[in-house]
């Protein structure tokens, strides 16, 4: 039976009081209330402190290139759908770098799972403007204040994203839940976190958060499978953020389409050399 000590990991370098701190142990929380054993799980990261959360718990692991996480999990899966996949960004790592690769990932509906530490700031290097920065927002290269920032739960439901959230580092609980939902989803799972970070957004923080999320599900008939009101949800953003499901729908899932998969998890098929042999071939 697996256990949280089965996810014990390195001793993280986060700042203390790092909004990664409650997404890590609620990560770990959730796979172990899955029964998932590391070995069934593979992290793919980019750059940035999100991108070290996987070197703090345990598991596979593949460290990508800044914003290119989700190709290689993407490949991963594909060779081998019977691991348990999930990414970790950060806002910037995920919707910037990888912005386009974010966009493609939901409209195919790969079956991975995507947490995205939104910090709004880069952390790593030491607080510039992220793509999701806040209008306004000041910082060593937007002096003047940043412009409008990009909305992901928008953009993922938009680009055809089957499971949409949004949770709070600063409510474990309710984001373990979260992500256990996201990796039992069928399909390309987005959750975008809000992670404070207490070094480089003083705007951003905990108590600013703790004032404006909200929970859907809570005292109301919301219906996540209606994509109509889910969008209008992703756009809420200021005196009131929701947090929780807000676009769940089955759909295709872009591995099981895979006719190579027929027989099984490529990583378990008998390799033909001559079938490479001939395909090179034809490129000479």
């Amino acid at each position: 039976m697996v256990t949280l000590s089965d996810y014990a990991g390195l001793s993280p370098a986060w700042c203390p009081g790092c909004g990664n701190f409650g997404i890590l142990k609620a990560l770990n929380k959730a796979l172990v209330e899955l029964g998932i054993e590391p070995h069934q799980v593979l992290m793919v990261s980019g750059i940035g402190q999100a991108g070290k959360l996987p070197h703090y718990t345990r598991g596979n692991v593949f460290n990508s290139l800044h914003g290119r996480p989700v190709p290689p999990a993407i490949g991963a899966k594909i060779a081998n759908p019977e691991l348990v996949v999930i990414v970790i960004s950060g806002d910037g790592d995920g919707y910037g770098e990888g912005g386009n690769h974010f966009i493609h990932a939901a409209r195919r509906n790969h079956d991975i799972t995507y947490l995205v530490h939104n910090n709004q700031v880069y952390g790593l290097t030491k607080g510039q403007a992220s793509p999701t920065s806040d209008a306004g927002f000041v910082t060593k290269t937007t002096p003047y204040g940043t412009t409008n920032p990009l909305n992901p739960v928008v953009l993922a439901i938009a680009s055809g994203a089957s499971f949409v959230g949004r949770g709070f580092a600063g409510d474990m609980g309710h984001l373990t839940g979260l992500i256990k939902e996201g990796i039992v989803h069928k399909g390309f799972s987005l959750i975008d976190i809000l992670q404070p970070c207490i070094s480089f957004n003083h705007k951003n923080t905990f108590q600013w958060y703790r004032e404006r999320v909200y929970k859907l599900g809570e005292g109301d008939t919301y219906d996540p499978g209606d994509k109509k009101a889910a969008l209008e949800k992703a756009l809420e953003w200021g005196e009131r953020i929701p947090i929780g499901i807000i676009y769940r729908k089955e759909l295709p899932v872009y591995e099981d389409q895979l006719p190579a998969l027929s027989k099984g998890p490529l990583v378990t098929q008998k390799i033909e050399p001559g079938r490479a042999e001939s395909l090179i071939n034809e490129f000479i």
